[in-house]
Parts: C-alpha cells; sequence; structure tokens
C-alpha cells in the first residue's frame, strides 16, 4: 500500500474519530413533500410506552444510531418511552467505546425486557441486568431470526432440535433468562426438542442504502442487511410500525426494491447513516457491496491498516500465531474445496487470515451470519461485512443455508470439558460477565465439522524456543472436568454424526465416544506432565498409543504452506 493511500486512510480514520459522536436528530432535507418522510426526532415519537421494538445490524454493520440517538434525546427530555420490550440478534453495542450503538439507550427505564442473540457488547444494559434493573434473555441468533419469519406469517413460535442438551434447554438448566428467576423462559420442552418463542414486535428499526420519493427502500451498496426485511414483515403483520433510516434519496427503480412503501412508516434521510463503522453511505466502500470485485489484496491490506491504527484487532504474540496455523493445517485436512464455511470472531478470523495467504479462500465458499455469501469476511471493526461478497442476503436466508449446507465451522471457545461441552456464553459471574451464545448453537446444529480454536490455560506464560513450545509459567485450566455452562452440546453433537476438533497451544483434540483424544501435540510438549497432570479434563490418547507431533514448519511459520490435504 502506497503513502497516498495510507495518508488518505489516516485522514478518513481522524475525520471518523473527531466527528463520530456529531449528530443532528432533527435534520430532514428541504423538498420532500412526502409525509413519510422525517426527521429522526420525529420518527422516535411513533415508538409508545411498553412497546416491542427490534433493531438490525450487527456489530458497526448498518448500525441505527440515528435513532439511539434521537430516543435517548427524547427519553431525557420527556420521560417516554417506558418499559419497552427490545429485541436483537446481532451485536449492536460496543463495550462502551464508542459513541451511536444501543448503549445509548443504556439508561434504566427505557427497556424493562432485552432479548439477544450476542450479549456481550452491550455493557450498558448488562450493567442495568446486574443491578436489577433490566430483564435480560438469551436465545440463538438462528431461531431469532426464524421466529421474525414466523410472526411475518402470523405465527408465535417455532419447534427445534437446536439448543437441546445446552444451557438454553430447560430440562439442563434456565431456559432463556440469563439470571435465573427473573422472567419467564422463552423456550419450553416439546418432546425431544425446543419450542422458542418472541413477544408480538410492532416497531421495527434498521438503516438501509437509499430511499426514493415515494418511500420505497434499497439494499444498494449495503455491507448486509441483517434482519431488517423479515423484522418490518413481522412488524406491519402485527400492525406496528417500521422506521428505515437511509444515506440518500435516489430516482425509483422497480427491479431493485428491497421493501415498498406501503410497508414503511417513517423514513429518515440523514448523512451520519453508515455503510459500515467509519464510512457513512455518500461515501461508501465498494468492496463491501454485493458482487464486489475489488482487488482483494489491496482491500485486505486497507482493512488491515485501519484496524491496526485503531487497534481493534489484538497484535498476535508467536504462540497465538502458531495456534492458528495448526488449527489451519487441520482445517486442511477435514475441509475440502467447495466447502461452505463459516468463521467466528477472534483466533478464528487468523485462520481465515491464513486461508487468504495461502490462496485457499478461493476454493470454499464463506457464509456469514449477517447475510454476506462468499467473498473474504472481513476483520476486526470490519467484522460481519465481507470482501467482494457474491451475494447480500438477509440473516435468516443465510442460517436457512447453514442449516441446508454448512460444511465447516471455525470457532472460540472459553471452557471444553470432558464430555466435549464447549462454553463460550458464561465469562464470570452476572449479567455483567454475560457473552451469550450468538449464532454458535445454530452453526452448531448445522455444520457438519466444528473447529473450536483457543487456549490451553488462561493467563499462561508461553513461548516458542528452538521449534518447541516452552510452557514458562502455567495458568488456569480452561479445559476443565466441567463447563460453567454448555453453549454447544458434545454428546448431541456425537449423536448426529458431527466431527469435533477443539485446536490448542498444546496439541488438538478430537471428541470420539471414547472421550476427549489428543491426536497431535505440539514438540516441546510433555504429555504427561503439560496435559495429563495440568489438566482437570480427563483425556484419552489413541490407541495405538501414539501422539502424532506438530511439524516444525507450522510451529515456526518458516516454510509453512496451506494446501488441501483431504
Amino acid at each position: 500500500m502506497n503513502i497516498l493511500t495510507k495518508a488518505e486512510l489516516l485522514f478518513h480514520i481522524a475525520r471518523w474519530r473527531l466527528t463520530w459522536n456529531r449528530h443532528d436528530s432533527n435534520y430532514k432535507p428541504d423538498g420532500l413533500k412526502n409525509p413519510k418522510f422525517v426527521s429522526a426526532a420525529e420518527a422516535v415519537k411513533l415508538i409508545q410506552d411498553h412497546d416491542c421494538v427490534f433493531s438490525s445490524g450487527m456489530a458497526a454493520n448498518a448500525r441505527c444510531s440515528i435513532f439511539f440517538w434521537a430516543l435517548k434525546e427524547q427519553f431525557l427530555a420527556t420521560g417516554h418511552p417506558l418499559g419497552l420490550t427490545w429485541i436483537t440478534v446481532g451485536a449492536q453495542g460496543s463495550r462502551g467505546r464508542t459513541p451511536g450503538t444501543m448503549e445509548e439507550i443504556g439508561m434504566e427505564g427505557i427497556i424493562k425486557r432485552w432479548i439477544g442473540g450476542h450479549l456481550e457488547t452491550f455493557k450498558a444494559q448488562l450493567r442495568l441486568g446486574q443491578e436489577g434493573k433490566l430483564e435480560i434473555h438469551r436465545l440463538p441468533q438462528g431461531v431469532e431470526t426464524f421466529l421474525l419469519e414466523a410472526q411475518a406469517r402470523g405465527e408465535d413460535s417455532l419447534v427445534t432440535s437446536t439448543g437441546v442438551g445446552t444451557t438454553m434447554d430447560p430440562r439442563v438448566d434456565r431456559g432463556s433468562p440469563v439470571v435465573r428467576g427473573v422472567g419467564e423462559s422463552l423456550i419450553t420442552v416439546e418432546g425431544d426438542r425446543l419450542r422458542y418463542r418472541f413477544p408480538k414486535i410492532n416497531v421495527a428499526m434498521f438503516t438501509a442504502g437509499y430511499a426514493d420519493e415515494e418511500g420505497n427502500i434499497y439494499k444498494k451498496h449495503m455491507s448486509c442487511v441483517t434482519e431488517s426485511y423479515e423484522s418490518a414483515l413481522a412488524a406491519k403483520k402485527n400492525k406496528g410500525k417500521v422506521m428505515v433510516g437511509v444515506g440518500r434519496i435516489i430516482p425509483k427503480n422497480e427491479k431493485e426494491i428491497f421493501l415498498s412503501a406501503d410497508q414503511v412508516d417513517a423514513v429518515v434521510v440523514n448523512p451520519v447513516v453508515e455503510q459500515t463503522g467509519s464510512i457513512p453511505f455518500h461515501r461508501y466502500w465498494p468492496m463491501f457491496t454485493e458482487g464486489a470485485n475489488e482487488d482483494i489484496d489491496d482491500a485486505v491490506e486497507r482493512l488491515k491498516f485501519v484496524n491496526n491504527t485503531l487497534k481493534i484487532t489484538p497484535v498476535r504474540k508467536e504462540v497465538e500465531c502458531a495456534l492458528a496455523r495448526v488449527a489451519a493445517n487441520l482445517f486442511t485436512k477435514v475441509a475440502r474445496p467447495g466447502s461452505y464455511v463459516n468463521i467466528g470472531v477472534g483466533l478464528p478470523e487468523e485462520v481465515s487470515r491464513l486461508l487468504y495467504e495461502g490462496g485457499l479462500y478461493k476454493d470454499v465458499t464463506f457464509v456469514v451470519e449477517t447475510g454476506a455469501l462468499g467473498g473474504l469476511p472481513a476483520m476486526g471493526i470490519f467484522f460481519g461485512s465481507a470482501i467482494n461478497p457474491k451475494k447480500i442476503m438477509s440473516s435468516a436466508q443465510i442460517f436457512h443455508l447453514c442449516y441446508e449446507k454448512l460444511d465447516v465451522t471455525v470457532l472460540g471457545l472459553l471452557q471444553a470439558d470432558c464430555q466435549g461441552n464447549i462454553n463460550v456464553s458464561k465469562r464470570g459471574e452476572g449479567p455483567i460477565n454475560y457473552v451469550g451464545g450468538g449464532g454458535l448453537p445454530d452453526l452448531a446444529a448445522s455444520a457438519k465439522t466444528m473447529i473450536f480454536i483457543g487456549s490451553w490455560m488462561a493467563n499462561a506464560e508461553m513461548r516458542i524456543e528452538g521449534g518447541k513450545l516452552k510452557i514458562i509459567k502455567p495458568g488456569a485450566p480452561k479445559f476443565v472436568q466441567q463447563v460453567d455452562e454448555i453453549t454447544c452440546s458434545g454428546s448431541e453433537a456425537l449423536k448426529l454424526g458431527k466431527n469435533v476438533y477443539y485446536c490448542t497451544n498444546v496439541g488438538i483434540f478430537h471428541l470420539t465416544k471414547r472421550g476427549m483424544e489428543l491426536i497431535e501435540v505440539m514438540p516441546g510438549v510433555d504429555i504427561q506432565k503439560d496435559i495429563l497432570q495440568s489438566c482437570p479434563m480427563k483425556i484419552v490418547l489413541p490407541e495405538s498409543g501414539k501422539v502424532p507431533v506438530v511439524p516444525e514448519n507450522i510451529v515456526t511459520g518458516k516454510g509453512f504452506k496451506l494446501s488441501w490435504q483431504s
């Protein structure tokens, strides 16, 4: 990337950072005669006390910022609306770091009950839950999108095997409430499956690229549409309201209409409406748009530069880089060209990076829960979008595709146990430390092969010396006798015939009927001392008694090159 491009990106970052809290909730362009076109301040007046509101978006993609700001301002001025039920699917907070997220309305009184999939980034709401001022529920993200479809059909629930054997199964744990006893569970047992339900949505809010003067909505140039279409149909079926924030007005094009004007009650045209974080629609980046064919090497470098400058993406140390290579090498053994592949956030992103650098990404179709199909999943602040996506679908459509076709998913972990159960949802005690399962229950139910990747111990000190892993100082075990919470059930995975692998700093484990079997070990690791004696989790060794050693080039990265092995 040349100096001029770096200078342009630094200017882009500086402009966003200096203006990221600047907005005008009363802004409305002149000359629009259609009464559907209102300011954000006028639009949020449609929300009444005790309404059930659904907001779309994922991380920095398609944020409803202008509505969050306007609602906050109205509440501070009038004390209304009160006692809302609010539903989200993807992450729409920022852990208190960035303005314009749903944390803007993380104030006591506005929301009484919140239902979501991924919860960790909503620190303002989790804090209210910690203080006993907010009822919080968790559901699988894919199931949530299917519930939106069900409401649009006039149905109030659905029955599925997703979540069976996990913490959301009332036979295992508490169902949907994050805090036991706080709120009636939205999940009940029905035979050998689970019934999920939603309260009726009567307000849907989302952002889109454009509208025409009639109020028709267009998804053109969007990085993702998440749940906007299905939530709008659900709200209208329930005789509710739909409000849309758009970046600009464009001429009518019948063939490109995403949502027709008769399904929309309020359109807010505002320059702060973004394609994705830091990028307003009037300066959209083509790389994120459906059917884009941008130079992928240049695009990756641009995103890497932005993330490194903002310090969004962690700087991976040599031990983590070695772990990523171990997982990527395993991927080439268990996946094959033509596979449909999902990549999670965090260390799994490093696997995606290695597949890109090795050129193997061209041989698979990546699936992003937000609806981006194909291309290369974007990283860091842009997670949830994709570079050069072949198609931009809704979240519901992409989850349906996952249930039909997903071959491999690569996901992170907080804990694993003797039964192969995974915890990614509970980081510690109380709502403030709650993560939520996100889309993992759906991905676990749909993928034929699961690769979990995570550190062997928390806060351990390790390093690579002479092509070998050396444990300088042990940490707290993450592979335990029993996980604190079951987000993914190992026994259900075995019952369904899935292949499940766990990649760690010390080696790779494979879930078998015999238990958690160590199938590869890192050079320098003493199996007896560093694994069997240091881990509460019961581990079995191959029946041959011999555990293959990870090749040195994978450990060091010297001469490392990915190629298909399956």
